[in-house]
């Protein structure tokens, strides 16, 4: 199973906030996912994001590739 971290877009018409997921890579964007791991608020200012680094150097190293947007994310939160 190929599994990607990636965005789960939420909320409402022009006001989204995305949960950051485990998910297979065949599972459709707003699908189902396998856990979730973090979240991102662009709406508010400074945006607001929250990545738990544990789960997510857990599934980095179980082979899990993260998504461009998910990669930058990590980058502006310290996670490594």
């Amino acid at each position: 199973m190929a599994t990607t971290i990636r965005l789960k877009r939420m909320g409402g018409k022009k006001a989204p906030f995305y949960r950051v997921v485990v998910a297979d890579s065949r599972y459709p964007r707003d699908g189902r996912f396998i856990e979730e791991i973090g979240y991102y608020d662009p709406t508010k200012n400074p945006a607001v994001i929250s990545i738990d680094e544990e789960k997510i150097r857990t599934w980095l190293a179980s082979g899990a590739t993260p998504s461009d947007t998910v990669k930058s994310l990590m980058k502006k939160a310290g996670v490594k």
